[in-house]
């Protein structure tokens, strides 16, 4: 009887290793099941699905250059119907974002509460006390990292 690709065989586990499981399908025929084609779930220890001696359906899917024989015993199982899936409720509608307000609005809100800086509370001013505090802080910076490195690299 000549293999298939695609046939599904009757089969015995001829042997078990850290890879997969080897199956004569055939009188003198035999094939790999890899690992990864055990079962439909992740298996980490073949010996927990499969025991030398135990009868097993595969589907071939491939014969290699070399003559080696690929099987599948998650491929030769059946599709089931998928089971009915609980549904979710249903989302509620999403709610409207509210439109942000016209800039000639906002501006007009920003001139109405006084939020314009008043007498030396300019821009300027402002600026000037932060780039002073700015300093003083990169300088403390500096003095304690040269602290820590032992002091500025003498060349």
């Amino acid at each position: 009887m000549e293999l298939e690709v695609g046939s599904i065989y009757e089969g015995k586990v001829t042997g078990i290793t850290k890879f997969g499981a080897f199956v004569q399908i055939l009188a003198g025929k035999s094939g790999l099941v890899h690992i990864s084609e055990v079962a439909n779930t992740f298996v980490s220890d073949i010996n927990e699905h499969l025991k030398v001696g135990q009868a097993v359906t595969v589907k071939l899917i491939g014969i290699d250059p070399q003559g080696r024989i690929n099987l599948s015993i998650k491929k030769a199982i059946p599709a089931a119907v998928p089971a009915q899936q609980p549904q979710k409720p249903a989302r509620p509608a999403p709610q409207p974002r509210p439109q942000p307000k016209a800039a000639a609005e906002t501006l007009q809100y920003a001139l109405d509460q006084s939020t314009l800086p008043k007498g030396d509370e300019s821009f300027e001013n402002k600026l000037k006390a932060f780039m002073q505090s700015s300093e003083s802080r990169i300088s403390d910076l500096r003095s304690q990292t040269d602290k820590r490195s032992g002091g500025r690299r003498r060349k």
